[in-house]
């Protein structure tokens, strides 16, 4: 567990992720857990019912994540974000001062608008919103999980019936599926479904080329291009060119290379279990990962509906835009991975990683960059959340692991590219910047002004 690595490596942390420590946090009064403290709200309003719908929406999501075949791992954010945005536009319009939060969807048009003369009922507008979101996003889904979107979908509007009347329940469901038919074509402009057209990498000193075992082609070489969920979520926050490559053995680069090398000479069984936990795949994938994240904090806290859609949205947008400008950099950069820099190089030519290396350019770090994406925005949200336990992977015999914060867990998902052999340190370091500064764009264009980041 975190825990009790964290005695021994603790330290370690502090020095290797230098970068990370200056992620910033929101403090002072303004906080939304002031506004929202479990679910105060006026009767009816989405802040008076609790996260429950949104929480079985999301556990049914990590089962059509980890089912879901054929899909990179990175664009599993497209379903964690479009998801989360479609949850809380479809309650956005019963949250006081909703206008303020939310501006800066990118070219997002084309939301029903909800009538003042309806009363809805919030929880059935969320569900049909998220059932017609998730069956749009997971088109290829098997029939025995499409069942489960129509049987969770149905079971929950049966219980929404014992309490308030139909036509309020079919008035909010109408209205849900409404902003996800809205929000499914929006997504569907994004640019994903051109991020695998043909792509020939440069060649030369220090570039990227297929690595083995698979020697699988470059992987989605174009998902940089995608458009972001939020404007301005990449303004200044392009990761710096990597180190200059050299195959001098006092240099830079071959010492950072080396620096990989060694640790997999000697790993540790903490070090193994650490960089398993993070593999993803096969599991829920890495975006998937912090949905689950997500989940367990909101279980924990007992969140309000309209919190829980909110951070749902905004650590989804976060998620989604730190990887298009992670693959941005990727595909500018196209640096040689570890397993080609020590087998060619330093010469151990039958060294591999201890995970298999993803098809695609080194630098930077995507497990640092969507990490730091998310942790942002939910140190930010739940700043008074200390003590994390992550159970992501008790389904596969996992030990869960423990953390003190969210950017704890952050700092442990880069470092555990390293000690899988396939990232260097500057590049998780990197990564971890990049994902802090996107959603700091996006904290800044999403939330009121009278929130402070200090």
């Amino acid at each position: 567990m975190y825990s009790t690595i964290n005695k021994k490596n603790g330290r370690s942390f502090a020095r290797v992720l230098p970068a990370l420590m200056a992620i910033t946090i929101f403090s002072g009064c303004n906080k939304l857990d002031d506004v929202w403290q479990h679910h105060p709200g006026k009767p009816g309003s989405p802040s008076s019912f609790g996260s429950e719908v949104i929480e079985k929406w999301m556990n049914l999501q990590l089962r059509l994540m980890k089912n879901t075949t054929g899909v990179p791992n990175q664009a599993f954010s497209r379903h964690y974000a479009y998801s989360g945005i479609a949850a809380w536009e479809s309650v956005a319009p019963g949250v006081a001062g909703s206008q303020q939060y939310t501006k800066k969807w990118n070219g997002l048009t084309g939301l029903p608008q909800a009538s003042s003369n309806i009363k809805y009922y919030w929880p059935a507008s969320v569900n049909a919103s998220l059932a017609a979101i998730n069956r749009s996003l997971f088109p290829n889904a098997s029939a025995g999980d499409k069942a489960s979107i129509d049987s969770l979908e149905q079971t929950l509007n049966e219980n929404f019936l014992k309490t308030s009347p139909a036509d309020r329940i079919k008035a909010a469901a109408d209205f849900g599926k409404s902003v996800a038919t809205a929000v499914y074509s929006w997504s569907e402009t994004d640019g994903y479904k051109n991020a695998s057209r043909a792509y020939t990498p440069p060649v030369g000193d220090g570039k990227w080329k297929p690595t083995p075992p698979t020697n699988a082609a470059a992987s989605t070489p174009y998902w940089g291009e995608n458009r972001t969920v939020v404007i301005g979520s990449l303004t200044n926050a392009a990761a710096p060119a990597p180190l200059a490559y050299s195959t001098d053995p006092g240099s830079p680069f071959y010492l950072m290379v080396k620096k990989v090398h060694d640790a997999s000479q000697t790993l540790t069984q903490q070090q193994k279990d650490m960089a398993i936990f993070w593999r993803d795949v096969p599991g829920v994938t890495s975006p998937g990962h912090w949905v689950s994240v997500l989940l367990q904090t909101l279980q924990s806290k007992k969140t309000s509906l309209a919190k829980a859609a909110l951070a749902y949205a905004l650590s989804g947008a976060a998620v989604n835009d730190a990887l298009i400008g992670c693959f941005q950099a990727k595909y500018t950069y196209n640096l040689v991975r570890p397993i080609t820099y020590i087998r060619d190089v330093i010469g151990d030519a039958g060294w591999n990683s201890y995970l298999n290396t993803p098809p695609h350019p080194e630098y930077p770090s995507a497990h640092s960059s969507l990490s730091a994406g998310a942790a942002v925005v939910l140190q930010s949200l739940f700043p008074e959340v200390h003590s994390i336990v992550d159970h992501t992977y008790d389904y596969m015999g996992f030990a869960p692991r423990s953390y003190n914060d969210f950017h704890s867990i952050a700092i442990e998902a880069g470092i555990s590219r390293l000690y899988a052999g396939i990232h260097y340190q500057p590049s998780i370091d990197a990564g971890l910047v990049q994902g802090k500064k996107a959603a700091e764009n996006i904290l800044k264009a999403s939330l009121p002004s009278n929130f402070t980041i200090e």
